[in-house]
Order: structure tokens, then C-alpha cells, then sequence
């Protein structure tokens, strides 16, 4: 079999309170964090799936345990010019012309981690934005500076203009559609959509337009337009003064041009920086408070389960349980809490002494495998856990770090856990938490 390169070194073991695991351990499992009751406690199966778009509140099933969606929080739209230059034209000057502009703005789509487009998620996120805005936006990750600079426009009369390029900056909040058990008034249980982990915020733009704008033009305020003949400086001496045709620096220009020789002063502030990835230095080994009792995460009604690797560079894989797992196949609840009935908590495994996590390296990418490592207060390794209704076990797991869901591409001994930023619509995220 061959093994993923990844950063993840061999997990040691913590300390001694973890090891001491015992045969009795798995009667108190399931009680220390209610995943599961006793059969005469078990609620009416869930719901059908809803007809509809998942929505807050409405009705989800077993099979969404390990998948999520977006939804459109905020949103906010600013007329931006992402190119400009000033340009006088004068008598005999006139007609056709290219113009090269200047950046004024760069815009880049993001969505997710890192100032980029997580994935199948983050694509979801942009589309619900331009549907919800009736616009046409960007929704894969490209920059404003990929497109040309050259303006051609027809002076057809002396004047002073404005040559620009310009687009719809959006920009806003979204949240995270999770499905898990949710208590009914009547005391009983239902598995509903709820806002999950893995919120952010996303920006795009609509399809650039150009054209130029003289000092003596009308324009619709807010416009585009409008925030090119700012730009014009048509008060400023710039704008009055004699020029042989051709480019004109506006007072803007010089503005920037100052700033940049003293970049300290344009710095973005923190809350504009694109989330930095977590560090891939190798953390200490922590002391976790376990939950008694220890699980498999077995794929339901079938025989694999997820099975911890040996070799560092290795990943966590569906392996079936023998006699010679190792306890590799054993998982314990660690640091464990609970809002909004969702579980959090880091997955220690019983039998390489390290947590489940994704590596740090390549946490930004879709499909990125789960492995183990020394554990640590890192987000890498803390999981949100969405459950099933009372009397059963399923499961659903989200990465805290990258909002990503766990599953598996296909059913096979040796199969890697991965993340995927949607999770995986055809229920093979959703596991079963089982106590041994």
C-alpha cells in the first residue's frame, strides 16, 4: 500500500491516566456523552428529507449527518475602480484610443481559508451570494489583476477624463448548515438542520465594466462612474491646468504613490488578512481529560471502521477489526464539550497514544487525509461531532480548523479518511460511534 507524504511525526502517548483503560470501560462510554440510550429510550426514526433547500429548522436525515451547506448571512456591495487613469485629450487629439490604466484596487475571490476558494463549499457560498443579489459574480478564485489594463474608448471632443475599469466589490458573512438531533417541545427527537461550525466571510465581484468620465458628466451617485470622477480630482490644479494630451497624474495617484514608499502605513488590519494556516511545527504532547470508555467509528451495517496508522507518514484508514488491531481501532472522547447540543471534542486513539488530525500542510485542500499526532490545544485536532437522534449511534464529524467534513471516497480495505469541504452527499459521512 503506498502512504500519503504528509508532516504528521509518530504520535507518542500521554500520560498515564490515559492508558489506564480497562475491559470495563466500555459500559460507561456511551452514558458519559448520551450518544446513545437504552433501546426502550430510542425516538421514532427521523424525518424523510426535506423537498426543499436545506434551510434553519427544517427537517434533515441520517445520511446529512456528514454533510453541510452554506448560508448567506450578510452581504454588502460597493461600486469599486479597480483601474484608472487620468487622460487629457485635446483639439485634434480626439477619435479612437487604447489607454493603458493603472491598478487603482485588487479584488480577489475568496471564500473559506487562506484568501482562496475552499473548495466545492466555498464555490457553494459565491453562487448563493449571486443568486441572493441577482448578480453575476465570480465564483472560483481569480484577482482583478488578471484582467487586461487597456481601455479602448472613443474621445469624440477636447477634455479632461477619466479612463477607468471598475466592478462590484461583494463582500460579507456566511454560516454553516449542519445536521443534528434537536429536542422537540413535546420532549421528543428530530434530526434538523442547525448552524453549525465553519463560519466565515467571503468576497467577489461582478464583471468588469469601462468606459471614461469627464468633470462636466452627470452620473448616478454611487455609481461606478461616480467613483471614477472622484478619482478625476476635478477641482484639483491637475484637472484646470493646460496638458499636452495624453496621461495626467491624479492627485490619487501621487496619494498612492506616497503610501507605497512607507508600506507600514497601508498595512491591512489584522481582521482584513486572510486566515494564516496552522503551524506545521510539531507540538508537545498534551494531557487531555478523556471521557471513560473508548469507541470504534465503524461505517454502519458494514464491517470497516477507522484504524489509526503505525508509520508516521501514514494516514487513518477503513480497516476491519481482528484480534490484531491493536486497540489502533479504538477511540476515546477527550477535552469534551457542548454547544448548542453539538459535541466538540479531540479523538485520542487508544492505540498509538496520538490525536486525530488533519496535517497542517495541506489543511487547505480538498480531499486532505486524517492522520495522527502528538496531541495538543490545536483546532487541527478538535472535531465537531453532529449526532443522531437518542438510540443511535451515527455520527457526523467536522474539522473545527477547516469547517471540513470527514468521509471516504469509496468502501475498501485501506480507503483513507479524508476531508471534503461540503462532506459527502451520498451518506458515506456518516459513521457510527460504537462503544468496545
Amino acid at each position: 500500500m503506498t502512504h500519503p507524504a504528509g508532516p504528521a511525526g509518530r504520535a507518542g502517548r500521554v500520560g498515564k491516566s490515559l492508558m489506564a483503560v480497562t475491559a470495563t470501560a466500555a459500559a460507561w462510554a456511551v452514558t458519559a456523552v448520551g450518544l446513545a440510550a437504552s433501546p426502550a429510550a430510542a425516538a421514532p426514526a427521523a424525518a424523510p428529507a426535506a423537498t426543499a433547500a436545506p434551510t434553519l429548522g427544517t427537517a434533515c436525515t441520517v445520511a446529512d449527518l456528514g454533510t453541510r451547506h452554506p448560508y448567506i448571512k450578510t452581504t454588502e456591495v460597493t461600486p469599486t475602480i479597480t483601474h484608472f487613469k487620468g487622460w487629457f485629450v485635446t483639439q485634434g487629439s480626439t477619435g479612437s484610443q487604447s489607454v493603458t490604466t493603472t491598478t487603482q484596487t485588487t479584488i480577489t475571490v475568496s471564500a473559506g481559508l487562506e484568501g482562496k476558494v475552499d473548495g466545492g463549499f466555498g464555490s457553494d457560498v459565491l453562487g448563493k451570494v449571486g443568486a441572493a443579489l441577482g448578480l453575476s459574480v465570480k465564483v472560483e478564485y481569480t484577482s482583478t489583476n488578471t484582467e487586461s489594463s487597456t481601455v479602448a474608448w472613443n474621445f469624440n471632443q477636447p477634455s479632461y477624463y477619466g479612463v477607468y475599469k471598475g466592478t462590484k466589490k461583494v463582500t460579507g458573512t456566511y454560516g454553516s448548515l449542519n445536521c443534528n438531533r434537536v429536542q422537540q417541545g413535546n420532549g421528543s427527537w428530530a434530526l434538523q438542520w442547525i448552524e453549525g461550525s465553519g463560519s466565515g466571510s467571503y468576497t467577489t465581484y461582478t464583471t468588469l465594466e469601462e468606459g471614461a468620465v469627464r468633470c462636466e458628466d452627470t452620473v448616478p451617485a454611487s455609481s461606478i462612474m461616480a467613483k471614477a470622477k472622484i478619482l478625476l480630482d476635478c477641482g484639483s490644479p491637475a484637472a484646470k491646468a493646460q496638458h499636452p494630451a495624453g496621461a495626467v497624474p491624479t492627485t490619487a495617484e501621487q496619494n498612492r504613490d506616497l503610501l507605497a514608499q512607507h508600506p507600514a502605513s497601508i498595512a491591512g488590519t489584522a481582521a482584513e488578512q486572510p486566515k494564516a494556516a496552522a503551524s506545521s511545527t510539531p507540538a508537545v504532547a498534551l494531557a487531555l481529560n478523556c471521557e471513560p470508555g473508548a469507541y470504534r467509528l465503524d461505517l454502519p451495517g458494514k464491517v470497516l471502521n477507522w484504524s489509526a496508522p503505525l508509520l508516521a507518514n501514514d494516514g487513518i484508514r477503513l480497516r476491519e477489526s481482528t484480534f490484531f488491531s491493536a486497540h489502533l481501532d479504538n477511540w476515546r472522547l477527550c477535552n469534551v464539550t457542548e454547544n448548542n447540543g453539538v459535541l466538540e471534542a479531540s479523538l485520542w486513539n487508544w492505540g498509538n497514544g496520538g490525536c486525530a488530525t488533519v496535517p497542517a500542510g495541506i489543511a487547505n485542500q480538498e480531499q486532505a487525509y486524517l492522520t495522527t499526532a502528538n496531541c495538543a490545544e490545536d483546532d487541527l485536532q478538535r472535531f465537531s461531532i453532529y449526532r443522531d437522534v437518542p438510540g443511535s449511534s451515527k455520527v457526523g464529524l467536522q474539522n473545527k480548523y477547516t469547517g471540513a467534513m470527514m468521509g471516504y471516497d469509496r468502501y475498501a480495505d485501506g480507503e483513507l479518511i479524508r476531508q471534503y469541504s461540503s462532506g459527502r452527499q451520498d451518506g458515506t459521512g456518516t459513521f457510527a460511534l460504537t462503544g468496545v
